[in-house]
């Protein structure tokens, strides 16, 4: 685990700023405390020559109220740089896995990166307000104190040089040590996160089976494990703190010895052998505070190294796709900024497109038509459309006006409802315009050309949609594509089981907006199992053993 992993600076630019503002106040610190032990030196040496120490006194007092606010201003910088790069991860985390595209988020697991973006980068609180500050100041502080210590007396500096290097090696020692615990526990967690999300999806069924009190003694039992492994990391956190502690003990007792034999010899100053003793603890301090802080930032650490991770995969996968550098790339989480720079022709054209081991499908979608996908279940209609809106791998071709749908972002091209709704928390209205601009005109009608007249744009939905019947969900997830396509007709509409929750008036009435929409110019692409599917159909296309 890197004290600060270079592409830290790389993703996140408030980083860079704060090292710089750690690093002045970091210099700042170390003049402090050099000048208050000097001025607490001249203090106790006046007051028992029986001079005036006053002035030195009131010094002493200015320099801890100083001290005091750079350590304030080292926390309170460190928690709006903490939040700042959380930000910036989160948002070239996003960015990048828009570039992967959802092929690749389908196989990863989800709730673990839900996970890593949210708990994982809030951890970075104590990883810039407490770790990243002890480690600019111990680069800073310690050399110049130990220089200053050499310069009033060489042997307390010779002393301090040769016992400072046994803290970072034990240091390095532990931390090695405690890298594959603290690994562990992070891992437990996002399985514990990813066993939870699953679970709670799954409730209705588990219940209806029976099962739900097994999935719950899962859950006690990862939760527990996660409880030992967190036990573990604290165990060597504490082994290191003790670490730290007696070798820095063992430190400035040597020097301490030595200058109290010295002084009783007569060959060093009291003056000078105090301001040395007083300065040896802070020449410690700093590098001590590393490594009790390190631990402490640990889960953030761990949390950065996988956005990183998708960072750089997201990057090679760029870097190996040059012509995907678009605006789509440039702001991939907005797809109202996309600007095409030609006009794309909407016909759709596939040749011998092959997903996994399925039989291999062709077919033209031209403007104007609807082009229909029938066939059984499992004859590989949704892994079609998956293929075609990145979803899954593909061998074949499949053009959009000549180019290659892979060189294309899919929301720049594609208006799409599949089987499930995926609906989110927040109005009706907030559902249908999702990713687009909001407008409540043509919202409205999106919702009657989808035959949900019936429903309130301002409905709150909870999550995942929850308030609506399975067909009302349904008909929200078309009305979405709908106002999609009415603000970009030159994207293909492409509807996946658009009426299997619907009855048979409010399907011919659906199948009529479909017409129209095709009848305006549109390319649309439509799956359905239902025979009544084939009265608007300019194309059918049959898969499977019905072929």
């Amino acid at each position: 685990m890197k004290p600060v992993d270079p592409r830290l600076l790389k993703y996140a630019g408030a980083a860079r700023g704060f090292f710089v503002l750690a690093a002045a106040i970091g210099v700042l610190q170390t003049a402090v405390v050099i000048a208050f032990a000097w001025f607490l030196t001249d203090a106790v040496t006046g007051a028992l020559e029986g001079r005036s120490v006053a002035s030195s006194l009131l010094w002493m007092l200015a320099l801890a109220l100083l001290r005091g606010a750079l350590i304030a201003a080292s926390d309170f910088a460190g928690m709006r740089a903490a939040a700042a790069t959380g930000t910036q991860l989160r948002r070239a985390l996003i960015g990048a896995v828009g570039r992967l595209g959802p092929g690749w988020l389908a196989s990863r697991n989800q709730a673990a990166l839900a996970v890593t973006a949210g708990h994982g980068l809030e951890a970075l609180d104590q990883y810039f307000a407490k770790y990243l500050p002890q480690l600019v100041l111990t680069v800073i502080a310690t050399p110049v104190i130990v220089v200053v210590m050499w310069w009033q007396d060489w042997p307390s500096g010779l002393t301090a040089i040769i016992t400072l290097p046994l803290i970072p090696i034990f240091m390095i020692l532990i931390g090695i040590a405690t890298r594959t615990v603290q690994r562990k526990q992070w891992q437990t967690l996002q399985h514990l996160a990813a066993r939870f999300a699953d679970t709670v999806q799954g409730l209705a069924t588990l219940r209806l089976f029976g099962r739900e009190h097994r999935a719950v003694a899962q859950i006690e039992a990862t939760a527990d494990q996660y409880r030992r492994e967190t036990m573990k990391v604290l165990r060597f956190s504490f082994l290191s703190g003790f670490a730290m502690e007696l070798l820095s003990s063992l430190a400035v007792a040597l020097i301490a010895v030595a200058v109290g034999f010295r002084l009783l010899a007569g060959d060093l100053s009291l003056e000078v052998g105090l301001f040395v003793l007083l300065l040896a603890p802070e020449a410690f301090l700093p590098i001590r505070q590393v490594g009790v802080q390190f631990h402490a930032a640990a889960e953030g650490v761990a949390a950065t190294e996988d956005v990183f991770a998708v960072l750089d995969e997201a990057g090679e996968t760029s870097s190996a796709t040059p012509h995907k550098s678009g605006a789509f790339l440039q702001n991939p989480g907005s797809v109202a900024s996309v600007r095409r720079t030609e006009a794309v022709s909407p016909e759709l054209r596939a040749e011998n497109l092959r997903v996994r081991d399925l039989p291999p499908v062709s077919f033209t979608a031209r403007p104007g038509t609807v082009t229909l996908i029938e066939g059984p279940s499992g004859s590989g209609k949704s892994s079609l459309i998956a293929a075609l809106r990145g979803a899954a791998p593909f061998a074949g071709t499949a053009t959009l006006g000549g180019r290659d749908i892979r060189e294309l972002a899919p929301a720049d091209w594609i208006a799409w409802a599949g089987q499930a709704p995926g609906l989110i928390r927040g109005t009706i209205a907030d559902n249908v315009a999702l990713g687009s601009t909001a407008d409540a005109t043509g919202i409205r009608r999106a919702l009657d050309a989808a035959c949900a007249e019936d429903l309130d744009a301002d409905l709150e939905l909870g999550v995942q949609g929850s308030g609506l019947s399975g067909g009302q969900a349904q008909r929200v997830a078309v009305a979405r594509a709908l106002y999609r396509h009415a603000q970009s007709p030159d994207r293909v509409l492409v509807l996946d089981e658009p009426s299997s929750a619907l009855d048979a008036d409010t399907e011919a009435r659906l199948w009529a907006t479909l017409r129209e929409r095709a009848d305006a110019g549109a390319t649309v692409l439509l799956i359905s199992h239902r025979r009544t599917a084939r009265d608007i159909a300019d194309e059918v296309v049959s898969l499977g053993v019905n072929a």
